[in-house]
């Protein structure tokens, strides 16, 4: 499903988790699982999704799905929907899977998973965010506790089926698996019903956070439309009480019966314009490509006959495309004549040009050319935003001059202290100016960030390590703080290990 909560326990985890008590809205159902203890939860769910293939750090894509989440972020804060105890606990972070699928799902503890086949699909930017604020309500209502606290008491249900299955067998073997499997069938039965309950409690509550997060109600109902249309995910045929999910046609009726009367622009003003939105979903598209076979595709496409028939912001989203194929399949010339194409449509809009220099600054850096990187980066007037970071450091490592950004690297950090990406780029650049310490204690913390502990553990101490043979008097300030963290981590380990 593209809407929907991915949801990973068993029922020996639903019932080692520590009991509390959470008065939940609208649906009535006390969670069995605390805020914290759901947090613990994610991060193992995390750890792994970091470790997985399909886990994908594109800088643009992140700070576009992220710039979304934030906004949706502060207007859930700003109603309410986030409690003081889901802020403390919850990590609220965004992973981008390298997955064809349109799919976006929530995670316990806060986590939001989106898929590129999802950024690739959505027309504007209010699309993506009806999705977001579906997901982000998920999260919000505390379902996934919920279904955990569900499946904890229908549990006994389960049980009581195959007691009774054992009683029966020794009478009548057809008699024992008919109430085996009518017993299952209950139980599934009532956890149908009260997913579709979730389902149209985030689509409620989605809807109110539009509107305060400078978005277009209307992006649910029109994203409604083209999975009804296009993807056929909800109306497959089978019967409405059969389903997770209600019915698409349902959820339509319901959220065209909740559009505001009030105006709405038809997008969020800001960083990112509609035409950038296109340069970004045709950059999903591309990454999301299943192959070389799928990267040629694209890369001629501004050839095609039909290339000339497209509206000005298709043919630069189209010619987006051929550039980053291009570039991929290590055809740097073919990857500049169609920049040259493309530099002209976007031109009169900031954000698109942006995009389009940040595209041609990573095809110079594919083709071997850091120097040519540099005044692109430079010239989209967001010198400290993180895909020109990451690029800028790249460029300015190749050339030998790590040193003039070490310290934007240091700032992003201490300000982001969870970006395994920043913290990995500085962890490089302090490595080419000898400054080794430094280097295996950011390799620490970009384990860390990504919840590897035992990871970080060994960083820091290779950290020790390092500095105990050292022949020159090792940095005070850096062997402290590689003490105290090596510390946290290993405390963070036990845990870890304590709880399985």
């Amino acid at each position: 499903m593209f809407i929907a909560i991915c949801f990973i326990a068993n029922s020996s985890l639903a019932a080692a988790q520590p009991l509390g008590t959470a008065r939940l809205p609208t649906l009535g159902d006390d969670g069995e699982m605390s805020a914290s203890a759901e947090r613990r939860l994610g991060d193992d769910i995390a750890r792994e999704l970091y470790r997985d293939p399909d886990y994908i750090d594109d800088p643009q894509l992140l700070e576009y799905v992220g710039t979304i989440w934030q906004a949706l972020l502060g207007a859930a804060r700003s109603l309410g929907e986030i409690s003081p105890e889901l802020d403390e606990h919850f990590s609220f972070e965004l992973f981008l899977e390298h997955d064809r699928t349109v799919n976006a799902f929530a995670l316990p503890g806060g986590f939001m998973g989106v898929n590129l086949g999802l950024i690739g699909v959505v027309a504007t930017p209010d699309e993506l965010a009806s999705v977001l604020a579906h997901e982000l309500s998920h999260i919000t209502q505390r379902h996934i506790a919920r279904l955990i606290g569900r499946q904890a008491k229908t549990m006994p249900l389960m049980l009581g089926a195959m007691v009774l299955g054992i009683l029966a067998a020794s009478k009548n073997p057809q008699a024992a698996q008919a109430l085996a499997v009518g017993g299952q069938a209950l139980v599934v039965q009532n956890q149908l019903n009260f997913s579709r309950d979730m389902e149209r409690e985030a689509d409620r509550v989605g809807m109110g956070l539009m509107v305060p997060a400078g978005f277009s109600p209307r992006g649910f109902v029109d994203m409604f439309d083209k999975l009804q249309q296009a993807n056929r995910i909800n109306d497959n045929g089978s019967w409405p009480y059969l389903r997770n999910h209600p019915l698409t046609t349902q959820r339509i009726a319901d959220m065209q019966a909740r559009q505001p009367r009030d105006a709405v622009p038809p997008h969020a003003p800001g960083a990112f314009s509609l035409e950038a939105h296109g340069l970004l979903a045709a950059r999903a598209r591309v990454l999301a490509g299943p192959g070389v076979d799928a990267l040629r595709q694209w890369e001629d496409a501004p050839a095609d006959r039909s290339f000339a028939t497209l509206a000005p912001a298709e043919r630069a989203a189209t010619l987006y495309a051929g550039v980053l194929a291009a570039s991929q399949l290590n055809q740097p010339a073919t990857a500049r004549s169609l920049l040259a194409r493309l530099r002209p449509l976007v031109a009169q809009d900031a954000a698109a040009s942006r995009q389009v220099r940040l595209l041609a600054a990573d095809v110079a850096l594919r083709a071997g050319q850091p120097e040519a990187a540099l005044p692109e980066l430079l010239a989209t007037g967001a010198s400290q935003q993180r895909p020109e970071l990451l690029l800028r450091a790249q460029a300015l490592l190749a050339l030998g001059r790590a040193s003039e950004i070490s310290g934007d690297l240091q700032s992003w950090v201490a300000l982001h202290p969870h970006d395994a990406g920043v913290w990995q780029a500085l962890a490089s650049n302090l490595h080419a100016q000898g400054q080794v310490l430094r280097a295996v204690r950011a390799e620490g913390e970009a384990r860390a960030a990504q919840y590897d502990y035992a990871g970080a553990v060994d960083r820091f101490k290779a950290g020790q390590a390092l500095a105990a043979k050292s022949s020159t008097p090792a940095d005070y300030v850096e062997v402290s703080i590689i003490d105290t963290r090596l510390r946290a981590m290993q405390l963070l380990l036990r845990e870890q290990a304590a709880e399985r």
